[in-house]
């Protein structure tokens, strides 16, 4: 049987006063996301937050309720999650979008989102915009979701680091969430072992320190699972969730050690075995 602890922080770092991230950590929908918002604070706050909350909504919703539309149809070669997950995404940008063009204080506004649902021995996931979901498994630290950035874009096509490490368009997204009525969002299901590690963030994370700092710090942190139990009398959550909360915070410090120049946001999802 599958078991699933979590921890999550947002901080709003070292410069700015304002904190634009949202998160999403529920382990009763075994629902997790970040978004972080674009448009200035008041709107990058609202748009990720409206992120956030549709999401969820739409996933509570939708396994709850049989009949409820999926506006954006079903894709046969996704799980039931990958498609929930998909359908949340497109819905959460639509209502970003309309937001941003009813009300003229939010033209323009925007937000990344990285969201993940966990089911047995599997991992569904989509992202849009640069917000990240890694995996840590046995030591090792690997990015799942792709950056929609020019800068990533052009590493993809196959251009060379040091002739795009210093281009102005190095950190301008390719998509986010309501910039544009029709987008695309592509959904993945790929299989967990047993002790893996999944960690969802903004780019307040490893901007400052890169993948080797958040590899440094997961490797130096004892990241035991919390029980996540329906039954009371199987919850184990004391020190177990301490220490995984504890890696969170350490995370949160490195980057703010380097600089905290952005908001940083650590959702950590342990998955384990019985």
């Amino acid at each position: 049987m599958q078991v699933l602890s979590f921890a999550a922080k947002s901080h709003s770092g070292r410069v700015r006063e304002g904190n634009e991230d949202a998160f999403i950590a529920d382990g009763t929908l075994a629902l997790f996301a970040v978004a972080d918002g674009l448009g200035g604070h008041e709107g990058g706050e609202v748009a990720s937050q409206i992120a956030v909350e549709t999401i969820r909504e739409f996933v509570k919703s939708s396994r709850q309720d049989s009949t409820i539309a999926w506006p954006y149809g079903f894709q046969p070669d996704l799980s039931f999650e990958g498609n929930q997950l998909r359908n949340a995404v497109l819905l959460a940008n639509h209502h970003v979008r309309r937001k941003a063009d009813a009300e003229s204080e939010f033209a323009g506004m925007g937000s990344t989102v990285t969201v993940a649902a966990v089911s047995e021995g599997r991992v569904s996931f989509v992202s849009v915009g640069d917000s990240r979901l890694y995996r840590w498994r046995q030591g090792v630290l690997e990015q799942l979701s792709e950056d929609d950035t020019w800068i990533a874009a052009m590493m993809r096509a196959g251009a060379a680091a040091d002739a795009t490490r210093h281009s102005r368009m190095r950190h301008m997204l390719t998509k986010a969430l309501g910039p544009v009525a029709e987008m695309e969002a592509r959904a993945h299901d790929l299989a967990l072992d047993a002790a893996d590690l999944l960690l969802l963030c903004s780019d307040g994370l490893y901007g400052p320190i890169g993948d080797d700092g958040i590899a440094r710090v997961l490797a130096s942190e004892t990241t035991p699972g919390v029980v996540l139990e329906r039954q009371p009398t199987e919850n184990h959550s004391g020190s177990d969730f301490r220490q995984l909360d504890r890696t969170a915070a350490a995370l949160i410090d490195a980057a703010n050690a380097a600089g905290g120049p952005d908001n940083i946001t650590v959702v950590l999802v342990g998955v384990t075995g019985r």
